[in-house]
């Protein structure tokens, strides 16, 4: 364990002409003839906005004057450099809030979310509701270290519960997660969560469910109708995880020497995970977000360790509870309707596999919270900690 270095991000110049000399490269095929928007996944004429945008107005440098805006550090936490925001705000150390993102997202998902919750005075809220934001990059991804050999959710939750309480000093502390975050804060939950009001997650706040109940048979009819939907989503939009899950390397080769073909594989899982039912992609988010995202995955050449993530979950054994157990943390579950891709689950299917005491139907926004409704995501959070 080390103690935490300040950090900042900043690119070579020499990273950044590279990547662009790929952009300007890149070689265009044609598309089908009946192609519409994004039926044939990542729309050629939105890919090719991307690129005239990329090289002509999208700046790096803005962008990174924007992230170095919060603290940053860097630790060694069981042999593993973790990257992380954290943030004293109005809380003063008093009342801490792990928040871990997931794929393909990063910390920048929850910019927008960050001066509203470290310090809510400033943003027509509380001081009270404020909280201490600990905000790590995933291991292999933007600028933690890569991992040796893929390292999965169970494993990162035992590095944040070192990182808070032996590294940053936080004996106790709240926790929340989407996509991979979910996962994590879930096994942060189960295998982390305080004993006899001492040490570790004191509660959880998922947009997410993670972890499934064993065993895993539905029980009801709207169970049964869940996982049938559930499966169907998954045959449609799931067959990356698969790829990410069995053959990260093959994936990571073509990748890793295609910055547009990095863009596209990220920015069609925006397209097609976030609550688009009433605006369009562009709408939601702006394109210097969407390539600001991307861009992590590129500058410290992360997307090959990043897809590791997938294999990983695998060779922990998946997410499947040992029989007849929950995660008895006091768990927080926000629903957000635009969800497309992971289907929230009936409450008596999460009864089982957690201890719910929290269940919150968003009004709008998708997979991708707290970029998508940052708003909806600070207030949601702050009701929350107020009834922990």
């Amino acid at each position: 364990m080390t103690q935490p270095q300040p950090f900042k991000i900043a690119v070579p110049d020499t990273k950044l002409a590279e990547i662009r000399a790929r952009v300007e490269a890149y070689k265009w095929f044609p598309a089908p003839a009946n192609e519409q928007g994004f039926a044939y996944g990542m729309s050629t004429p939105v890919m090719q906005d991307m690129q005239r945008y990329w090289l002509d107005k999208y700046d790096w440098r803005a962008a990174e004057a924007d992230l170095n805006h919060w603290p940053q550090f860097t630790a060694e936490v069981d042999g593993q450099s973790i990257h992380f925001v954290h943030v004293v705000g109005e809380a003063k150390g008093k009342r801490p809030l792990l928040i871990t993102h997931g794929w393909p997202g990063s910390i920048f998902e929850f910019w927008a979310a960050i001066g509203p919750l470290a310090f809510p005075s400033e943003h027509g809220g509380n001081a009270e509701d404020a909280f201490d934001l600990v905000i790590p990059s995933l291991p292999g991804y933007a600028f933690s270290g890569k991992p040796a050999s893929p390292l999965g959710q169970r494993a990162t939750a035992a590095l944040w519960d070192k990182l808070m309480r032996s590294v940053l000093g936080y004996e106790t502390y709240l926790a929340q997660g989407g996509d991979w975050g979910s996962v994590v804060t879930s096994w942060l939950g189960k295998n982390h969560g305080t004993v006899d009001g001492k040490g570790g997650a004191r509660a959880i706040h998922l947009n997410m469910m993670a972890l499934r109940p064993n065993p895993g048979i539905p029980q009801t009819p709207e169970e049964t109708a869940w996982a049938q939907n559930s499966q169907l989503m998954m045959q449609m939009e799931g067959a990356y995880l698969m790829q990410q899950a069995t053959k990260p390397q093959t994936l990571a080769m073509a990748l890793m020497d295609s910055p547009m073909g990095t863009a596209a594989w990220i920015l069609e899982k925006f397209h097609g995970w976030s609550d688009l039912r009433t605006r369009g992609l562009l709408e939601v988010y702006t394109r210097d977000q969407l390539l600001t995202n991307v861009m992590l995955y590129l500058v410290n050449d992360a997307i090959a360790t990043s897809v590791w993530y997938y294999n990983a979950m695998f060779q922990e054994g998946g997410n499947a509870l040992p029989e007849g157990e929950r995660c008895e943390t006091p768990t927080a579950f926000a629903s957000y309707p635009g969800e497309r891709y992971i289907l929230a689950p009936p409450q008596s299917w999460a009864n089982r596999a957690y201890n719910i005491t929290r269940w919150t139907e968003m009004p709008h926004g998708g997979h991708f919270a707290a970029m998508e409704a940052p708003g909806l995501y600070v207030e949601d959070l702050r009701d929350w900690a107020r009834g922990v």
